[in-house]
């Protein structure tokens, strides 16, 4: 009945012109050959365990904010909330918005300027700048935070043109912005240049198409990562410093990319409700990742949720309709209990666990959490990926959204993706393919009491597919979901190469008071002139404080990847050092414009080297 209706109501959106060259994807036309059946019948089982469930928790509420409330989070979020405060942190956001490009920039001048009239109709008491006045001293302090000296030309945001040096400065990020190769738009995915401006280039350019496929999994495109010499950077390769940036800029992206593509963005927030503080089922992940990390020290997903992987694994992945079919409600229930009592003290039996009850223990777990696996904040921005006009921007924004999950959110989504994938690396046996996959997973991820029940089931015969599809894309493009794009790995460089400027003023402006300057640089100079004569032109001295040979001067050449730095290290045998393999021990890149960054192992270095001529180059593992 259920997938009749959403048969009907389909071929009913079919008779709608769509002449628009810049229109949706039609994310359900993806799935019109495929039975809705698998959906639906997981979404009863779900219904069917959380109807048995007397124990049922508190359901998640949430909050529709106040006026100008979520644009001022949102600036909160982005860290830009001291733009109204004048403090040494509001000029930190000045340097923060230079590296911006135009599509950000307009994203943030948008709320800055609904923040600005809600305060105003508050009467605060304090002094409210005009957003033009905020985007005029960003302009004003390009010159004085570089170099201290008297800007040449006060340009405010209203002249969006860039003059060529500025755009070489940020990436050719706009003055050079090509327009889209309509052969390259299925396979190459641009990360040097922000998809907001991508986006924007594409609608003016009128040349955007609608991305329609079909529901065989052959049909989805080729998606690739293009080459970068001077590496690709990951979740987890940078420092903690550095992912603070690029949450921010990520969240200012993602806002720019659907203020283009005219979709609404907003974060949803969730009003604070009472969770279990210990248990495995229906607790928050930061408790269970506390309470696990006591028992196994740096672990970074849920010991209960890495079990019940294993033990599905360990039967095997080809049995049939591995996921769809649903264990006995009665026996999992009765295990669910049996595990809440024994799994930490070990005396649980995993022996006798069936396979298709561990699957459902597991599907259980993550409906189970207090918040979504995709956080309360997201999961509609998740949901609403699904109404992006290409299947790239769709990629692109499912890229932006991992980078905005919490830590603990993201390391156990790409456990449950990694999984999914084998599982359906064995589709031949299991009969378990990527669509019979995601259409099993879309109601475990995308349904939550409180709002994601309301969410789904009001129109669900229009979501389904939908969320479906964003399941789809999550599992097929898990490897370039969880990299960086070039492009905000450049925009923090910038931003900290102009902290260290404004850094190094203060400093010079310290030392004329304190009338310390001249002893100050001669000490400086005394220490510099040996290490600059020690490191001849071309050549940097690497450091491996934990390998045989400590210290190496390595001559660059154009061919020199950190891979063959490793390699060569790894060669220098003593007997006195504990052996490393090779895949336990990376190169990085640390200090000069960036905090620390592992470098893959086919970063051509001469490049890196001209990116970032003042880093030291250490080779660790990454624990370490």
């Amino acid at each position: 009945r259920r997938s009749g209706q959403y048969t009907m109501n389909h071929e009913d959106s079919k008779k709608t012109p769509d002449g628009a060259p810049f229109g949706r994807s039609g994310s359900q036309d993806s799935l019109d050959e495929l039975s809705m059946d698998d959906y639906w019948k997981e979404l009863e089982n779900i219904h069917e365990t959380r109807g048995n469930n007397h124990e049922e928790q508190e359901a998640l509420v949430v909050k529709e904010p106040d006026e100008g409330e979520l644009e001022e989070e949102w600036l909160k979020e982005a860290g830009l909330s001291n733009l109204f405060e004048s403090t040494d942190d509001s000029l930190e956001s000045v340097v923060f918005l230079s590296t911006l490009t135009r599509t950000q920039k307009a994203a943030v001048e948008k709320r800055v300027e609904t923040v600005t009239q809600t305060m105003r109709k508050k009467n605060k008491q304090y002094q409210i700048p005009d957003v033009r006045d905020i985007f005029r001293l960003q302009c004003d302090s390009k010159g004085k935070v570089g170099d201290g000296s008297e800007p040449s030309t006060v340009r405010t945001y209203e002249n969006k043109n860039e003059t060529q040096d500025e755009a070489k400065g940020n990436a050719r990020q706009l003055s050079l912005l090509p327009l889209e190769d309509s052969r390259l738009s299925e396979t190459a995915i641009n990360l040097e240049i922000s998809f907001s401006e991508q986006a924007a280039n594409l609608k003016e350019s009128s040349v955007g198409k609608m991305c329609k496929g079909g529901g065989d999994d052959t049909l989805l495109p080729n998606f690739r990562l293009p080459k970068d010499k001077t590496g690709t950077t990951k979740i987890g390769d940078l420092a903690p410093q550095d992912m603070k940036k690029v949450y921010s800029l990520a969240l200012i992206e993602l806002t720019a990319l659907y203020d283009i593509l005219g979709t609404e963005f907003k974060q949803q927030k969730a009003a604070k409700i009472k969770t279990k503080d210990s248990g495995l089922f229906g607790v928050p992940l930061s408790v269970l990742l506390e309470q696990d990390q006591k028992k196994v020290p740096g672990t970074k997903t849920p010991l209960i949720f890495q079990k019940l992987i294993s033990q599905i694994e360990e039967s095997t992945l080809e049995t049939e309709g591995l996921l769809r079919i649903p264990g006995v409600a009665a026996r999992v229930k009765s295990l669910c209990q049996e595990l809440e009592a024994k799994f930490y003290e070990g005396t649980f039996n995993w022996e006798n666990v069936k396979q298709h009850d561990a699957a459902s223990l597991l599907k259980l777990f993550i409906r189970e959490l207090p918040q979504p696996l995709l956080t309360v904040e997201y999961l509609k921005a998740f949901q609403d990926v699904q109404n992006l006009p290409t299947r790239k921007q769709q990629l692109q924004a499912l890229n932006l959204l991992v980078l905005l999950l919490p830590e603990a959110n993201r390391d156990t989504l790409k456990v449950l993706l990694e999984f999914l994938q084998r599982v359906i690396e064995h589709r031949d046996k299991n009969k378990m393919t990527l669509k019979n996959v995601a259409m099993v997973m879309a109601p475990n991820l995308f349904t939550f009491r409180g709002f994601g029940s309301k969410t789904i089931e009001q129109s669900e015969f229009v979501m389904a597919a939908g969320t479906a599809n964003v399941m789809r894309f999550m599992i097929q493009y898990q490897k370039l979901l969880w990299t960086i794009p070039k492009f905000i790995v450049d925009q923090v460089r910038k931003q900290n190469t102009e902290s260290q400027k404004k850094e190094k003023k203060d400093k010079a402006m310290k030392k004329l008071l304190k009338k310390m300057a001249y002893d100050r640089e001669k000490h400086e100079k005394q220490d510099k002139t040996p290490n600059d004569a020690d490191v001849p032109q071309g050549v940097i001295r690497v450091q491996a404080p934990h390998l045989s040979k400590v210290s190496m001067a390595i001559q660059l050449t154009e061919e020199l990847k950190a891979g063959d730095i490793v390699a060569r290290f790894l060669s220098q045998k003593s007997g006195n050092v504990q052996t490393l393999k090779k895949e336990e021990v990376f190169l990085y890149e640390i200090g000069g414009n960036i905090g620390e960054r592992c470098l893959d192992d086919d970063t051509y270095m001469n490049d890196l080297y001209q990116l970032n001529p003042n880093a030291e180059w250490v080779i660790k593992s990454k624990n370490s």
